[in-house]
Order: C-alpha cells, then structure tokens, then sequence
C-alpha cells in the first residue's frame, strides 16, 4: 500500500499491483469499487500513475473503482519503444490490460499525452478501448511552439533540465520552487530504462525528415461517447481557447477551464478538477453527484 504525506507530494491510500500482459510488465493503482475509471498521465519524463494522479485517485475511489496504470515506458512498465507506431503500442497494451482485468467497459480520463491517446482512439475507425465516457485534461489542442516545448523535449536528465520541465508544466511557481517536488520527479525519470525509453522514441535516421508538428486535426464526428474537454486557463503548452474549439466537432462534447492551471490542472487545481470529474461521471454512471 501507499503511504500519504501532504503538499505537492501527497501520496493516496492505493494498491500497488502488477501483470505481466502479453510479456509485458505492467504495473497500476488500484483503489475503490464500482464501474471502473482509468486513468492516463501525462507523457513529460519523470511523470507516472502515482505523480500523476495522487490528487485525484482517492476523491474518485468513493464511488468508483479506480485504474492507473504506469504507461508502457513509465513508472514500475515495461521500458519498451515502438519505432513506427509508439502511441499506437500504448494503446493496444492498455485495451489487452483491460481485457485481462476483465473490465469490458470503463470511463477514461487522460492529461496531456494520456488525453491524446484517448481522442486518437476514440476517433478512429475501430476503436480499441472500451470506452463508456472520455474527459481529456490538457490534451488534444496543437502544441504550441516555445520554450516550454522544448523543455519536455530537450531533456538530458538534469535536475536543472527537470526544473524547466516543472515550470513548463505548471502555472504556480509554486511547483518548481519546490525542491523535493522538483527532485521526486527528476528520480522518477532516472530510474533504470526510463529516460531511454522516452528519449529513444525521439530518435529518427539521419536522412529522414523531421516529423511533422504534432495536430489537433481528428475525426472527431466519429466519436459515440459523451466527452468533456478540461483546459487549463494558464496553459504554457496550448493556446487559449482549443476545448471549446474541439468541443463543438464532437456530437456530445463540451468544454470547461480550470482557472489559474497550467497543463496538469489535476495536480495545480484537485478541487476544482474533482468536482468537473465527479459531476461528469456520476451523470453518465447513473449516480447522483453530491459534490
């Protein structure tokens, strides 16, 4: 079980669990009963289910049973590279995971990265995840071209590097003036395999274009679950505006933003991101929000 200690490093009461999945070391957090609600961090080096998620897991396990699962390259997972379709590998691995948890249906809920792989596949032809309902926090707008970008990007597993990381991340400088915060992620993304694992998917022949700019350009028409797009009003990463943009090209799609959150709004602003997520999933469960 996981301890809990207060401030930016608070830790919920969650277990620990392990599968092997196809082969593949999958570590999660488990917490909770009822109708199942994954949940998909961001993909920044250092993050994981537990850095990703400590605020939310356990506001959520009082009335759903809770799955984070480390993304495969992440966390207590497998450090595993697909060279040519590497989202593809994570979301295929998270629909056997399920499969072999016997969860045939779930509510989803992903930041940044997770939230894009959430739309990718849900605006797919077949999809693949057992989607009930979707929310994307941070996730699906264009990328914005700054200094903050490359910060995720340009990572040489520095302190100082990961310190870039958390300012990009966060709108309070509150999270990169916090030492053992900055530390406790620059250690998550030391750990064996996992900078590797994350800088080798970057790596490309010598001869071969620069790939293009990543895209909020989707079918999204083709999505059939009910989607709540979650923006942080002080995002660094994406421009103003993008939530309600895409909200508007899914049938049941809607938008809310997060004041004074940058791109992780479940970590800067819990209280408030809590309430958008029990209010969403208890009317599309058949629960009654009390929040």
């Amino acid at each position: 079980m996981a301890g809990r200690r207060l401030g930016h490093g608070e830790r919920v009461v969650s277990a620990r669990r392990t599968l092997v999945v196809d082969g593949l070391v999958t570590g999660y957090l488990e917490a909770g009963a009822g109708e199942p609600v994954v949940l998909l961090h961001g993909g920044e080096f250092g993050c994981d289910a537990e850095i990703g998620w400590e605020h939310t897991i356990d506001a959520l396990a009082g009335r759903y049973r809770v799955l984070a699962p480390d993304m495969l390259g992440f966390g207590t997972s497998a450090k595993v590279v697909d060279f040519t379709d590497g989202r593809g590998l994570r979301i295929r691995h998270l629909a056997r995971w399920l499969a072999v948890l016997g969860v045939d249906s779930a509510h989803f809920v992903g930041n940044s990265m997770g939230a894009i792989n959430l739309l990718v596949d849900a605006t797919a032809t077949r999809p693949r995840l057992p989607m009930r309902s979707l929310v994307a926090l941070c996730g699906g707008g264009t990328i914005q071209q700054n200094e903050h970008m490359r910060a995720l990007y340009d990572y040489d597993a520095t302190l100082p590097a990961m310190r870039r990381i958390v300012t990009a991340l966060f709108h309070s400088p509150s999270f990169p003036g916090d030492e053992r915060y900055v530390e406790r992620r620059y250690r998550s993304s030391i750990a064996p395999g996992a900078w590797e694992a994350l800088a080798a998917a970057r790596f490309r022949r010598p001869e071969a274009d620069a790939p293009p700019a990543p895209s909020s350009e989707r079918a999204y028409h083709r999505i059939t679950v009910p989607v709540l797009l979650v923006e942080g009003e002080r995002d660094k990463l994406l421009p103003p505006g993008w939530a309600a943009e895409i909200a508007k090209q899914i049938p049941d799609g809607r938008a809310e933003v997060v004041p004074d959150a940058g791109h992780c709004p479940q970590i800067e602003q819990p209280g408030v991101v809590n309430r958008l997520l029990l209010g969403f999933l208890d009317e599309h469960s058949g629960k009654e929000s009390t929040s």
